[in-house]
C-alpha cells in the first residue's frame, strides 16, 4: 500500500532528523505521513512539475515543539484541537482567502469554526475531516464484545490491542469511556477517571501506531485484533483479499470522537507564499475532494462534492455525523497540557 510506504519513508527521515520528501526546495509542507499523495494536489502538480518537499510529524504536540525549537516550513497540518494553541503562540500567520478561487467550496460551517475563523480572519484552511472509533476484526471479536468501548481494557484482548499514539485521540478514548462527551467541561474527577481507565487499557496494548498505514498493517498480520484509530483503516482494507473482515464502529455504547484538520500559513516561512496558494487551492478543489472521499475514506470541506460524492459514500453532514461523539474542540490550555503530561506517563506504564 502506498501509505504504508509513506509511514515507513517517513519514520526513517524523523530518524536523522531531515525531509522525508525532498523535492521543490520553495515549497516546505510540515505534514502527516502519506499527505504527500501528488493525487491530493494534481492542479499544483500541473502548474509547477514538481511536488514540494516534505518533513512528516505523528503527532501535533510533536509538530508544536519542533517549530518553536526553530524547524521552519512553509505550510503545517494542525486539527481542530491544535490550531487556537497555534495561534496563541505566534507560529502561523492568517489566510488571505481572496488568493484562492476555490475558497467558495468550503463549507462555512467548517470555515468558521472555533480557531480556525476569528473575527473574520482565516487562520487555517479546514481541509479533512473524519472519526476516530472502535475499529475490529470482525472475524475474531464478536458483534457483542465490540458494543462497548471497555472492550479495550478486557483481559482476554491482552496483547491485541494497539491505539493511535495521539494525545487528543487517545483521551477522547478515555473520556468517552467514562460518559463525558465533551471535554472542555470536565472536570478533575473527569480527567482522573479518563486517565484510570487508560492505563487499564495500556496493559492490553501489544503497540501504539503512529497513523492509519501503520495501523491498517498491524490490523493486517493478525496481531492486533481492536484499535482505536481513524477511518482509514478499516476503509483501505476493505480494499485487500488477504486482509480480516474489519470494521470501524462509531455507534458504540459510549460513541466515537470527530475532528477536523485544516493547513495553516507558517510564520517566517521560507519559501514561495505563491506556491503556498496554489497548493492550498488545488487542495479545494473537486477532484482533491473526491480523491479523499474515494480513495482514503475520510471526509472533505468542499461542500459541492461532499453533497454528491460524498453521501453516494455514506457522509453526512458534519452536524449528523458528530451526533453521539465527542468532539475534539480546543481544550483550556491547562488541561490540554496535563493530557500531554499524563499520556507519556500511561504510555510508559506509569
Amino acid at each position: 500500500m502506498r501509505k504504508t510506504l509513506s509511514y515507513l519513508v517517513a519514520a526513517t527521515a524523523f530518524s536523522f532528523g531531515a525531509p522525508a520528501f525532498a523535492a521543490d526546495s520553495e515549497l516546505v509542507v510540515f505534514d502527516w505521513g502519506g499527505y504527500e499523495d501528488e493525487m491530493f494536489f494534481q492542479d499544483y502538480m500541473k502548474k509547477y512539475g514538481d511536488a514540494p518537499t516534505y518533513s512528516f510529524f505523528s503527532d501535533e504536540e510533536e509538530a508544536f515543539q519542533k517549530v518553536r525549537a526553530g524547524f521552519r516550513a512553509d505550510l503545517g497540518h494542525p486539527c481542530s484541537q491544535s490550531v487556537v494553541k497555534w495561534r496563541n503562540a505566534g507560529i502561523i500567520k492568517p489566510i488571505d482567502t481572496s488568493r484562492l478561487s476555490n475558497f467558495d467550496k468550503v463549507d462555512p460551517g467548517f470555515a468558521g469554526m472555533e480557531g480556525f475563523q476569528v473575527d473574520g480572519v482565516q487562520w487555517a484552511l479546514p481541509i479533512d475531516w473524519g472519526a476516530t472509533a472502535l475499529t475490529y476484526n470482525a472475524e475474531e471479536v464478536s458483534a457483542e464484545e465490540a458494543s462497548s468501548l471497555y472492550v479495550f481494557a478486557d483481559p482476554k484482548f491482552q496483547g491485541r490491542v494497539s491505539i493511535i499514539d495521539n494525545v487528543d485521540d487517545a483521551y477522547a478514548l478515555g473520556y468517552l469511556a467514562v460518559g463525558v462527551m465533551d471535554w472542555t467541561k470536565s472536570t478533575d474527577e473527569d480527567f482522573k477517571n479518563a486517565s484510570d481507565f487508560l492505563r487499564k487499557v495500556h496493559k492490553n496494548v501489544r503497540q501504539y501506531h503512529a497513523d492509519g498505514a501503520e495501523g491498517a498493517a498491524l490490523m493486517k498480520s493478525g496481531e492486533i485484533l481492536l484499535e482505536w484509530t481513524w477511518n482509514e483503516v478499516a476503509f483501505t482494507l476493505s480494499w485487500e483479499d488477504d486482509a480480516p473482515e474489519t470494521v470501524f464502529k462509531r455507534d458504540t455504547k459510549e460513541g466515537s470522537s470527530t475532528w477536523v484538520c485544516g493547513y495553516t500559513m507558517m510564520k517566517d516561512a521560507p519559501g514561495s507564499e505563491q506556491k503556498a496558494y496554489d497548493f492550498l487551492d488545488a487542495w479545494l478543489s473537486d477532484a482533491s475532494a473526491e480523491y479523499i472521499v474515494t480513495e482514503w475514506g475520510y471526509g472533505h470541506t468542499n461542500k459541492e462534492v461532499m453533497a454528491t460524492v460524498g453521501k453516494e459514500n455514506g457522509w453526512e453532514p458534519l452536524a449528523s455525523y458528530t451526533e453521539g461523539s465527542l468532539f475534539q474542540k480546543p481544550s483550556d490550555p491547562a488541561l490540554r497540557e496535563r493530557m500531554i503530561k499524563e499520556w507519556e506517563l500511561i504510555k510508559s506504564g506509569f
